[in-house]
């Protein structure tokens, strides 16, 4: 299905004047109008993050910060809008990469520490809160039989990681590098969980993804309990996936990579 274009109404309530392009990237369903950039689907999720994060300052990092329409809404005929910014995704073949997106998360993650909790976390049922749950024991998952064995190993090592907070659940391809300027925190995936979880996810993702070497977490100062919970939320959310019914999932291959990354923090 092609990306459902942005209305008129939508781009004139929020001061476009010109028109708006597909934004590559994503989920494939945001689209860049002058210096904005406009996501359908918007809900209480992107109303609430509109909100929290208007009056975030960066330091050490830039942010996609969200923009009200003239009239001052924040959501739009179920469109949101956030500041365009420069930026491309970074060389993930390359230690300093992951180096860069976790000072990112740990900057950004400064300035949120202040944030109250949303009541909407509660609501959210989409694959990633349900595995988000599962990870932290706060629902029960049957889990394919290509990834029990792992699960109970993962779930053998997990420890407390700190006080939870908001934190961003998807650093990994949401931070975007450019030459002589902080990097880039776009999409903000909200969890209320210890920052340290968000970082064990930039690891998971890197050993199961890019090709990062065995001991990112130690050059990354990333303990393996997080990365544990992190590998249990992202192969929970496989799951959920397959329950679900989606049919695009390589089972064995994800349960394959799971096993190498635990094996690269000693499991």
């Amino acid at each position: 299905m092609p990306p459902v274009r942005p209305p008129s109404a939508v781009l004139r309530a929020f001061g476009v004047n010109g028109e708006a392009l597909p934004l590559t990237g994503g989920q494939g369903t945001s689209w860049i109008a002058g210096d904005l950039v406009l996501k359908p689907d918007a809900g209480p999720l992107q109303e609430w993050l509109a909100r929290a994060l208007a009056d975030v300052t960066g330091d050490g990092f830039r942010l996609a910060s969200p923009v009200p329409a003239l009239d001052g809404a924040w959501i739009v005929h179920g469109w949101s809008a956030t500041r365009w910014v420069q930026g491309a995704e970074p060389d993930y073949s390359t230690v300093s990469t992951w180096q860069q997106i976790l000072a990112a998360g740990r900057a950004f993650h400064r300035a949120l520490a202040q944030v109250d909790r949303p009541v909407f976390l509660d609501l959210r049922q989409d694959w990633w809160a349900q595995a988000d749950r599962a990870a932290w024991r706060e629902r029960t998952t049957r889990f394919l039989p290509e990834f029990a064995a792992l699960a109970d190993r993962l779930q053998e090592v997990l420890e407390p990681l700190g006080h939870p907070q908001i934190v961003h659940g998807d650093l990994t391809g949401n931070v975007l590098v450019a030459p002589g300027l902080p990097p880039a925190v776009i999409d903000v995936s909200p969890y209320w969980r210890p920052p340290a979880y968000a970082e064990g996810v930039v690891v998971a993702d890197a050993l199961c993804w890019h090709d990062a070497p065995p001991s990112l977490w130690r050059t990354l100062n990333v303990s393996p309990a997080a990365v544990a919970r992190a590998l249990l939320f992202r192969m929970a959310t496989t799951n959920e996936r397959v329950l679900s019914g989606d049919t695009g999932v390589n089972v064995r291959t994800e349960a394959r990579q799971y096993g190498l990354a635990m094996e690269a923090i000693g499991l």
